[in-house]
């Protein structure tokens, strides 16, 4: 059986899709282990029983004081050393990063012993580790499209992988808006984000009572921003769910009318696999201002409109609102093209190129 080594940390962000290609390839009967450090190994625990996971040492300079850093060096040369002698041992046929410090060993030894190895990138723009090794790899594998890239580097756009429970929705059918109750699905983040708890009620409230009267909002939003923000929905009798977290974001995003949300990778693939317009507002701090490129492939194929974090107020985001919600024809339209930048067929792609690797 072929050995597929995955070097991923950090994050959900890089774990989700890791998880993904490990569950694929044990299905077409890979072995598979997962490399990360103990931190990574958290967001391990949705991966098949049948990976090993490998945890080797890893350090970052963006975190600890002056001795933390002064040890990242070694904490890292560590790391790669154990990587050195489990991959002797057990020789890999291909390698593949998903970005974060945790996947530095495993990506520098398969370098080292030259084994078949490709990175994946979920954003816009490649994230640190990535762009250490972009360079040194054999393929680098896009979630986003456009990715900013080095020079001399080329992409392959192969998506983010998705959900199953998003796969089993994508190009669901879209109901354009109109003179019924209307779906409006604000996320942000993993657990809502404060800025548009304070901004989208306000927007929505300011909206023509024509429009207000047939919405119904579903508002992912931090728990203690919770109580201000039923509030300000209740005050001018909008209908509101809002929670810190929905188990059920799949199922929301087929029946909106218009999606409200930052542009993380995976909130973007999911708004584009199953097809629904949106504006997006991009974490203003998120590192190389990575959001906005994820957000520049759905804003420039007319499917999502874009507004800055800097400019976004109640005014900026009612009118634009309510373009989207007083003209169906482009709703519609926008729903279209957001599908057409949908890639349900990630994890395929990415398994074909492990597979061109190997071979």
């Amino acid at each position: 059986m072929p050995l597929l080594l995955i070097a991923a940390g950090g994050t959900g962000g890089h774990m989700f899709p890791a998880q993904a290609l490990a569950e694929a390839m044990i299905a077409k009967g890979w072995r598979v282990k997962l490399s990360t450090d103990a931190r990574g190994a958290r967001y391990a625990g949705g991966f098949p029983q049948a990976v090993e996971i490998v945890q080797l040492s890893s350090a970052t300079f963006a975190r600890g004081g002056v001795l933390a850093k002064l040890a990242v060096p070694f904490k890292i040369a560590g790391g790669v050393f154990g990587a050195l002698l489990s991959s002797l041992r057990d020789r890999p046929d291909v390698v593949v990063g998903f970005g974060g410090y945790p996947s530095i060993p495993a990506l520098a030894s398969a370098w080292i012993l030259r084994r078949p190895r490709m990175i994946h990138e979920q954003n816009g723009v490649l994230g640190r580790v990535n762009s250490l090794f972009a360079s040194r790899v054999d393929k680098v594998a896009c979630g986003t499209w456009p990715t900013t890239l080095p020079a001399g580097v080329t992409g392959i756009h192969t998506g983010n992988p998705v959900r199953a429970s998003v796969l089993e929705r994508a190009g669901a059918g879209y109901i354009a808006p109109g003179d019924y109750p209307m779906e409006l699905l604000v996320i942000g983040g993993s657990q809502g984000a404060r800025i548009l708890s304070q901004v989208v009620p306000a927007a929505v409230a300011a909206l023509p009572e024509s429009l207000r009267r047939h919405l119904r909002v579903a508002h992912q939003a931090r728990a203690e921003d919770m109580g201000a923000v039923i509030a300000a929905y209740g005050e001018v009798g909008v209908r509101a769910e809002v929670e810190p977290f929905f188990s059920d974001i799949p199922r929301r995003l087929s029946e909106a009318q218009l999606v409200i949300s930052r542009s993380g990778a995976s909130s973007v693939a999911d708004i584009s696999v199953i097809g629904r317009p949106s504006i997006l507002i991009p974490f203003a701090a998120a590192t190389g201002d990575h959001q906005t490129a994820n957000a520049r492939g759905l804003v420039d194929a007319g499917a999502a409109i874009l507004i800055r974090e800097d400019q976004l107020d109640a005014a900026t985001l009612w009118t634009q609102i309510a373009a989207v919600l007083d003209d169906p024809q482009a709703a519609e339209q926008m729903a279209r093209r957001a599908q057409a930048q949908g890639r349900p067929d990630a994890t395929e792609r990415l398994v074909a190129l492990v597979e061109a690797l190997a071979s």
